[in-house]
């Protein structure tokens, strides 16, 4: 076992071309695809790997939103972002983000593992729906952040270094690729609806069509496939079974992450990976002297972390709703221990917020630790992108939206409940609903942009339509110098 794991990690980085990793893989080498044990290996690494990217699509589908820029009791992160500071000098995810590593292992496994024998062979089909529903899900990552992007589904197994540069893929070749990805990854299921060992921290036929659906929006709104496109999107997500919305307060923390709503997570556990959510809260010495809007003492509230960012007064506003149980997504932090309800933006008491979502628990040593489960994709998301296929169908939306907001609001649901109304009041509608339901899960800038007719511009006050080709991500000049096959991205100077 300890040959398969020392293969998994030998790759050789070099630095002249700008697919970011360019290795010559032993996993190709030396009899590894030989046996059933080596895949499962391969399989199991490809998780790994893939966990470390969560911060960056974590990263990708928020920050550019109006979600995050509030206050923060220590320096805040990620501002380049917040106000939309992208240029040919301020690049963000260099290097393509590091995509391209992770797609070599997944190409590998993709290229070898159908020709490993197993002793049962519907085992290996799953693991390969599960396979090709991460490479689609990678592209289409890709195709949203930089729009063209190069192509590469070979394992790179030599060092020539004008072989391996180059160009970027039109936007309509890539979503092809995704799409036909989505589709190998269905065939590869086929009525197999199991979660693999029974967990949600790995790829399953409802993540595959819940990307499809997110998918097909995309490939109908922003790329212009209209209704056939919004159709397909329907259809997939009308597929989903098995899953259900559950209690708002038994969604979160460590003990619930087996609930039946989230359909993927990425899977964090003691000694092997924390998440990324401790820049979500602060230092104890930070919050000794602070109270919630409650005026209630937090300086018992055991943090290990940082205040790094800071929920902007528009998504406090939103989350203001006390029948609302959203409003718990934060602890908000006053210094004067007065009750502060409703939130006044502006309120010079008002010192920062602590994400409750992913707070974590406190371990026998006193210190909390970081190691809830992240959703990629929850049964609520089938529901509103559901709604959003509806409403571009001219179809009703309102039994999603309904849905969602029953369980937010429980007892006092009554008054809440949402009537269909014009297209542009769905899709406002929708979007609120997505608002408040994702915060801290990486939707918002995917949810504004996806929305189409100038939303995000309307939206997000560090951006404007004269700069609608910061939709798109800017290259590095280092990587146009090391890859004549490569062009920058459309708009930027």
């Amino acid at each position: 076992m300890k040959k398969y794991i020392l293969l998994l990690i030998s790759i050789v980085l070099l630095g002249a071309c700008e697919l970011d990793m360019q290795p010559e893989s032993d996993l190709t080498y030396n009899g590894f695809w030989d046996t059933e044990e080596a895949a499962r290996a391969a399989h199991v690494g490809i998780y790994a790997s893939y966990r470390g990217y969560a911060n960056t699509l974590w990263q990708m589908g928020e920050l550019r939103a109006d979600v995050w820029g509030g206050n923060t009791i220590e320096s805040p992160s990620g501002i380049d972002l917040i106000e939309n500071n992208i240029s040919t000098s301020i690049v963000h995810f260099n290097n393509w983000a590091n995509f391209y590593g992770l797609l070599h292992y997944i190409n590998d496994f993709i290229k070898n593992a159908p020709g490993v024998a197993f002793a049962d062979e519907a085992d290996k089909n799953h693991m390969l729906g599960q396979v090709y529903g991460l490479r689609a899900q990678i592209y289409y990552t890709m195709l949203k952040a930089w729009g063209d992007v190069p192509i590469s589904t070979e394992p790179l197994l030599e060092i020539d270094l004008e072989a391996l540069k180059k160009g970027r893929a039109p936007k309509a070749e890539v979503m092809q690729q995704v799409k036909n990805d989505l589709a190998k990854s269905l065939e590869y299921f086929g009525n197999d609806n199991s979660m693999w060992l029974g967990k949600n921290t790995y790829w399953s036929k409802a993540a595959t069509l819940t990307l499809k659906g997110d998918v097909y929006l995309w490939s109908g709104k922003v790329l212009g496939g209209g209704s056939a496109d919004f159709t397909e999107a329907k259809s997939a997500l009308n597929q989903i079974a098995g899953f259900n919305l559950v209690d708002y307060a038994s969604l979160w923390g460590q003990d619930n992450e087996n609930n039946e709503e989230f359909i993927f997570t990425f899977d964090y556990q003691q000694d092997q990976a924390g998440n990324f959510y401790a820049s979500f809260t602060g230092r104890a010495v930070d919050l000794a002297g602070l109270f919630d809007d409650s005026g209630n003492s937090v300086g018992d509230l055991v943090v290990n972390g940082a205040s790094r960012f800071g929920p902007s007064d528009k998504l406090l506003l939103a989350l203001d709703d006390p029948k609302d149980a959203r409003r718990n997504t934060f602890i908000r932090l006053y210094d004067d221990g007065a009750e502060h309800f409703p939130y006044v933006a502006g309120d010079e008491r008002y010192k920062g917020a602590v994400l409750n979502k992913f707070l974590g628990i406190v371990g026998d040593d006193g210190l909390r630790k970081n190691y809830n489960n992240v959703p990629l994709y929850r049964y609520a998301d089938v529901l509103l992108l559901l709604a959003e296929a509806k409403n571009n169908l001219n179809e009703d939306p309102s039994a999603e939206i309904n849905a969602v907001r029953e369980r937010a609001y429980g007892a006092d649901f009554a008054a809440y409940s949402y009537s269909n109304g014009t297209q542009e009041e769905n899709t406002q509608a929708i979007l609120n609903e997505r608002l408040k339901e994702f915060v801290g899960e990486g939707k918002r800038w995917w949810d504004l942009v996806r929305a189409g007719d100038g939303i995000v511009f309307d939206e997000v006050p560090t951006l404007n339509a004269a700069e609608a080709y910061k939709i798109y991500y800017s290259i590095s000049q280092g990587m146009l110098a090391n890859d004549s096959e490569l062009t920058q991205t459309e708009g930027y100077k």
